[in-house]
């Protein structure tokens, strides 16, 4: 699967949702030490995050995601088997109350 080099925090949410019934590990990465409220994230640690399965997806936010975007290549060259991806509009752009609605 190609994945995207930014998602919105609802293609995040998405994606999370259907990545983790195939078995696939999605990670909200902190990069500001600032976490985000009603969310499960980790602080960046690139030890700790190599511990993660091969094929993992990496999205990191900092407070507007320009940061976060600028640096990609970098995080991709530290994890080349990993994919990682930048939350657009970061920290900032977060709503801590939306939900996904299945709409079946």
């Amino acid at each position: 699967m190609d994945f995207k080099d930014e998602w919105s925090q609802k293609e995040f949410l998405e994606n999370k949702i259907k990545l983790n019934n195939e078995g696939v590990k999605i990670v909200l990465i902190d990069t500001i030490l600032s976490p985000i409220e009603k969310t499960d994230s980790i602080v960046y640690n690139p030890y700790e995050l190599s511990k993660y399965p091969d094929g993992s997806v990496f999205v990191f936010y900092c407070d507007t995601g320009k940061s976060t975007l600028d640096r990609l290549n970098e995080y991709k060259k530290k994890f080349p088997t990993m994919h990682c991806i930048s939350l657009k509009g970061g920290k900032g752009y977060w709503r801590k109350n939306m939900m996904l609605v299945d709409d079946r």
